[in-house]
């Protein structure tokens, strides 16, 4: 089942935000910096904030009453995409599994209704940013029609520099 996330959730935004980024990231920077991530995006404040703007879209995948994965939709427009301008373009921010739900098909059930979603309210592109080594959601996201633009983007973790691709799907 997927549901959208609301005020009432700012813990378990936190709690599996934290879970998730920790588990894709930990290794590529400083202990130091890592906090630094984690305490910036997912305090209590930051997060109530985001879960109560209409234009922001948290959505958790629950089976068996049990949390597996979420994902943020942005529907601000505001695409940092020179190509994706003259469309109504939205993007998917973040969607992450619990490692320990790999493989269980919630990565794609999250994906697809993301797809449904974005088509549902009249969306032409959907684009993300990936980091350019993390080969696993790469890979995913290509098989669900994402395009790699080859345009790079910035996404240092603390001090720690990182490069992030854009990768696009057209949804017609």
């Amino acid at each position: 089942m997927i549901r959208k996330g609301d005020i009432q959730d700012v813990g378990l935004l936190q709690t599996i935000g934290r879970k998730t980024f920790d588990d894709t990231f930990g290794n590529t920077c400083t202990l130091e910096d890592m906090k630094g991530v984690l305490e910036r995006y997912f305090n209590a404040e930051q997060c109530a904030l985001e879960l109560n703007d209409p234009d922001d879209n948290f959505f958790f995948h629950e089976r068996e009453g049990v949390t597996t994965g979420y994902m943020r939709i942005n529907t601000i427009y505001g695409c940092p995409l020179e190509q994706l301008k003259p469309f109504r373009s939205i993007e998917l921010v973040r969607l992450y599994v619990l490692k320990e739900f790999h493989g269980t098909g919630a990565a794609n059930e999250l994906m697809d209704f993301a797809i449904g979603f974005a088509k549902q309210l009249g969306y032409e592109k959907m684009y993300l940013s990936v980091w350019e080594y993390n080969f696993r959601a790469r890979g995913f996201y290509e098989k669900h029609g994402f395009v790699n633009s080859g345009v790079k983007n910035d996404f240092p973790l603390g001090s720690t520099p990182q490069t992030d691709y854009w990768f696009v799907r057209d949804l017609g």
